[in-house]
Protein backbone atom coordinates (compact mmCIF):
# COMPACT_ATOMS: atom_id res chain seq x y z
CA UNK A 1 0.00 0.00 0.00
CA UNK A 2 1.20 3.49 -0.78
CA UNK A 3 2.33 5.75 2.23
CA UNK A 4 0.33 8.62 1.35
CA UNK A 5 1.54 11.90 3.80
CA UNK A 6 -1.08 14.50 4.55
CA UNK A 7 0.38 17.89 3.51
CA UNK A 8 3.82 18.84 2.82
CA UNK A 9 6.70 17.63 4.67
CA UNK A 10 10.38 19.37 4.85
CA UNK A 11 12.19 16.95 2.37
CA UNK A 12 15.00 15.93 5.40
CA UNK A 13 11.96 14.60 7.22
CA UNK A 14 10.38 13.03 4.30
CA UNK A 15 13.63 11.39 2.92
CA UNK A 16 14.54 9.67 6.71
CA UNK A 17 10.51 8.48 6.80
CA UNK A 18 10.40 7.06 3.60
CA UNK A 19 14.47 5.61 3.49
CA UNK A 20 12.98 3.79 7.14
CA UNK A 21 10.07 2.71 4.83
CA UNK A 22 12.06 1.11 2.36
CA UNK A 23 14.45 -0.56 4.55
CA UNK A 24 12.03 -2.37 7.13
CA UNK A 25 10.81 -4.62 3.97
CA UNK A 26 11.70 -8.44 4.44
CA UNK A 27 14.27 -9.91 1.89
CA UNK A 28 11.78 -11.71 0.68
CA UNK A 29 9.60 -8.38 -0.22
CA UNK A 30 12.54 -7.09 -1.66
CA UNK A 31 13.30 -10.18 -4.23
CA UNK A 32 9.32 -10.29 -5.05
CA UNK A 33 9.38 -6.58 -5.75
CA UNK A 34 12.49 -6.36 -7.87
CA UNK A 35 11.24 -9.71 -10.13
CA UNK A 36 7.77 -7.83 -10.30
CA UNK A 37 9.02 -4.69 -11.37
CA UNK A 38 11.27 -6.58 -13.86
CA UNK A 39 8.33 -8.79 -15.63
CA UNK A 40 6.44 -5.26 -15.82
CA UNK A 41 9.36 -3.27 -17.74
CA UNK A 42 10.92 -6.90 -19.75
CA UNK A 43 7.18 -6.27 -21.65
CA UNK A 44 6.96 -2.92 -22.02
CA UNK A 45 8.11 -0.86 -25.17
CA UNK A 46 10.51 1.82 -23.89
CA UNK A 47 12.65 -1.23 -22.67
CA UNK A 48 12.28 -3.57 -25.79
CA UNK A 49 13.28 -0.46 -28.29
CA UNK A 50 15.98 0.59 -25.60
CA UNK A 51 19.46 -0.73 -26.91
CA UNK A 52 21.69 0.99 -23.98
CA UNK A 53 20.41 1.13 -20.71
CA UNK A 54 21.37 2.37 -17.14
CA UNK A 55 20.72 0.94 -14.06
CA UNK A 56 22.02 1.55 -10.86
CA UNK A 57 23.06 -0.51 -8.13
CA UNK A 58 21.31 -1.17 -4.90
CA UNK A 59 21.82 0.66 -1.69
CA UNK A 60 20.10 1.55 1.37
CA UNK A 61 16.42 -0.82 0.06
CA UNK A 62 16.25 0.57 -2.75
CA UNK A 63 14.69 -1.41 -5.46
CA UNK A 64 16.75 -3.73 -6.89
CA UNK A 65 17.45 -3.19 -10.61
CA UNK A 66 19.52 -6.23 -11.14
CA UNK A 67 16.80 -8.89 -12.48
CA UNK A 68 16.20 -6.59 -15.56
CA UNK A 69 19.80 -5.56 -16.15
CA UNK A 70 20.13 -9.80 -16.30
CA UNK A 71 17.19 -9.94 -18.64
CA UNK A 72 19.03 -6.74 -20.92
CA UNK A 73 22.01 -8.83 -21.14
CA UNK A 74 20.11 -11.82 -22.06
CA UNK A 75 18.61 -10.16 -24.78
CA UNK A 76 21.59 -8.65 -26.14
CA UNK A 77 21.40 -5.07 -25.02
CA UNK A 78 24.05 -3.42 -23.47
CA UNK A 79 23.74 -2.45 -19.51
CA UNK A 80 25.46 0.35 -18.00
CA UNK A 81 26.19 1.22 -14.45
CA UNK A 82 26.61 5.06 -13.11
CA UNK A 83 30.52 5.87 -11.78
CA UNK A 84 30.94 9.09 -10.13
CA UNK A 85 33.34 11.31 -12.54
CA UNK A 86 36.92 11.98 -10.93
CA UNK A 87 37.42 15.49 -9.17
CA UNK A 88 39.85 16.83 -11.67
CA UNK A 89 41.71 20.42 -10.95
CA UNK A 90 40.40 20.57 -7.90
CA UNK A 91 36.76 21.04 -9.55
CA UNK A 92 34.19 18.47 -7.44
CA UNK A 93 33.38 15.09 -9.44
CA UNK A 94 29.59 15.85 -9.26
CA UNK A 95 28.52 14.47 -12.17
CA UNK A 96 27.73 10.94 -13.02
CA UNK A 97 29.28 8.68 -16.56
CA UNK A 98 27.91 5.70 -17.37
CA UNK A 99 30.24 2.46 -17.60
CA UNK A 100 29.15 -0.87 -19.24
CA UNK A 101 28.75 -3.45 -16.89
CA UNK A 102 28.37 -7.50 -17.73
CA UNK A 103 26.70 -9.56 -14.56
CA UNK A 104 29.52 -10.86 -12.98
CA UNK A 105 31.93 -8.05 -13.66
CA UNK A 106 34.42 -6.50 -11.10
CA UNK A 107 33.24 -3.83 -9.20
CA UNK A 108 35.19 -1.66 -6.75
CA UNK A 109 33.38 0.68 -4.47
CA UNK A 110 33.54 4.85 -5.00
CA UNK A 111 33.81 7.21 -2.52
CA UNK A 112 30.08 6.71 -0.74
CA UNK A 113 30.81 2.99 -1.00
CA UNK A 114 28.32 2.05 -3.61
CA UNK A 115 30.08 -0.32 -6.33
CA UNK A 116 30.91 0.66 -9.42
CA UNK A 117 32.52 -1.31 -12.91
CA UNK A 118 35.95 -1.41 -12.59
CA UNK A 119 36.68 -1.08 -15.79
CA UNK A 120 36.53 2.05 -17.35
CA UNK A 121 36.40 1.37 -21.02
CA UNK A 122 33.47 2.60 -23.04
CA UNK A 123 32.38 5.79 -20.58
CA UNK A 124 29.42 7.58 -21.66
CA UNK A 125 27.82 10.69 -21.07
CA UNK A 126 23.88 10.45 -20.25
CA UNK A 127 22.88 11.70 -23.95
CA UNK A 128 24.48 8.96 -25.03
CA UNK A 129 21.68 5.93 -23.37
CA UNK A 130 18.13 5.36 -24.55
CA UNK A 131 16.84 4.44 -21.29
CA UNK A 132 17.49 5.73 -18.11
CA UNK A 133 16.14 3.88 -15.04
CA UNK A 134 16.89 5.82 -11.26
CA UNK A 135 16.99 4.99 -7.95
CA UNK A 136 14.52 7.59 -5.53
CA UNK A 137 13.69 8.28 -2.24
CA UNK A 138 10.30 9.43 -2.89
CA UNK A 139 7.80 9.53 -5.78
CA UNK A 140 4.19 11.20 -6.67
CA UNK A 141 1.33 10.46 -8.82
CA UNK A 142 3.24 13.15 -10.93
CA UNK A 143 6.34 11.35 -11.35
CA UNK A 144 7.95 13.95 -9.07
CA UNK A 145 11.13 12.26 -7.64
CA UNK A 146 12.47 12.78 -4.34
CA UNK A 147 16.40 11.70 -4.45
CA UNK A 148 19.03 11.38 -1.89
CA UNK A 149 19.68 14.89 -1.90
CA UNK A 150 22.91 14.59 -3.66
CA UNK A 151 21.69 15.97 -6.85
CA UNK A 152 24.07 14.02 -8.80
CA UNK A 153 21.10 12.73 -11.09
CA UNK A 154 20.22 16.30 -11.56
CA UNK A 155 23.26 17.77 -12.86
CA UNK A 156 24.23 15.10 -14.69
CA UNK A 157 20.54 15.61 -16.29
CA UNK A 158 20.36 19.38 -16.34
CA UNK A 159 20.61 19.37 -20.22
CA UNK A 160 17.13 18.47 -20.40
CA UNK A 161 16.46 21.55 -18.86
CA UNK A 162 18.22 24.01 -21.79
CA UNK A 163 17.52 21.67 -24.62
CA UNK A 164 13.68 20.84 -24.36
CA UNK A 165 13.52 18.94 -27.64
CA UNK A 166 16.21 16.66 -26.61
CA UNK A 167 14.55 13.23 -25.42
CA UNK A 168 17.23 11.07 -25.09
CA UNK A 169 17.30 9.18 -22.56
CA UNK A 170 14.16 8.26 -21.19
CA UNK A 171 13.69 8.41 -17.34
CA UNK A 172 11.82 5.68 -15.51
CA UNK A 173 11.91 5.65 -11.72
CA UNK A 174 12.32 2.33 -10.03
CA UNK A 175 10.34 2.04 -6.34
CA UNK A 176 8.51 0.06 -3.94
CA UNK A 177 4.76 0.98 -3.74
CA UNK A 178 5.34 2.64 -0.31
CA UNK A 179 7.84 5.32 -1.22
CA UNK A 180 4.46 7.33 -2.89
CA UNK A 181 3.46 10.59 -1.39
CA UNK A 182 0.61 12.83 -1.92
CA UNK A 183 2.86 15.34 -3.19
CA UNK A 184 6.26 16.32 -4.06
CA UNK A 185 6.83 19.96 -4.47
CA UNK A 186 9.12 20.01 -7.54
CA UNK A 187 12.34 22.61 -7.38
CA UNK A 188 13.89 24.34 -10.25
CA UNK A 189 16.53 22.08 -10.65
CA UNK A 190 14.35 18.69 -10.70
CA UNK A 191 14.27 16.88 -13.38
CA UNK A 192 11.12 15.37 -13.74
CA UNK A 193 10.01 11.54 -14.36
CA UNK A 194 8.55 9.50 -17.44
CA UNK A 195 7.28 7.04 -15.29
CA UNK A 196 7.69 5.15 -12.11
CA UNK A 197 7.30 1.68 -11.66
CA UNK A 198 6.71 -0.20 -8.46
CA UNK A 199 5.80 -3.86 -7.77
CA UNK A 200 1.86 -2.89 -8.18
CA UNK A 201 1.58 -0.62 -11.28
CA UNK A 202 3.83 1.46 -13.48
CA UNK A 203 2.62 5.03 -13.67
CA UNK A 204 3.17 7.40 -16.33
CA UNK A 205 3.27 11.02 -15.94
CA UNK A 206 0.33 12.47 -17.62
CA UNK A 207 1.95 15.12 -18.96
CA UNK A 208 4.88 14.19 -20.02
CA UNK A 209 6.07 15.77 -23.56
CA UNK A 210 5.20 14.07 -26.85
CA UNK A 211 4.26 11.09 -25.34
CA UNK A 212 0.71 9.69 -24.88
CA UNK A 213 -1.23 11.19 -22.12
CA UNK A 214 -2.80 9.67 -19.09
CA UNK A 215 -1.96 6.83 -16.88
CA UNK A 216 -1.74 3.01 -17.60
CA UNK A 217 -4.48 1.47 -15.67
CA UNK A 218 -3.53 -2.20 -16.77
CA UNK A 219 -0.06 -1.90 -14.98
CA UNK A 220 1.75 -1.77 -18.26
CA UNK A 221 3.58 0.57 -21.04
CA UNK A 222 2.24 -1.62 -24.35
CA UNK A 223 0.52 1.12 -25.63
CA UNK A 224 3.12 3.57 -24.61
CA UNK A 225 4.63 5.10 -27.61
CA UNK A 226 8.55 4.84 -27.68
Amino acid sequence: MSLLLPGMHPRKALRRELRAARRSLTLQQQRRHAASVAKRLARARVFLRARRIAFYWPADGELDPRPLLEQAHRRGKTGYLPVLRPRLNGRRGDRLWFAPYVPGAPLCPNRFGIPEPRSRRGLRLAWNLDLLMMPLVGFDADCNRLGMGGGFYDRTLAYLRRHRAWNRPRLIGLAHACQQVARIEPQPWDIPLEAVVTECVIQVRSFAPQRRKGREENGTLARYDA
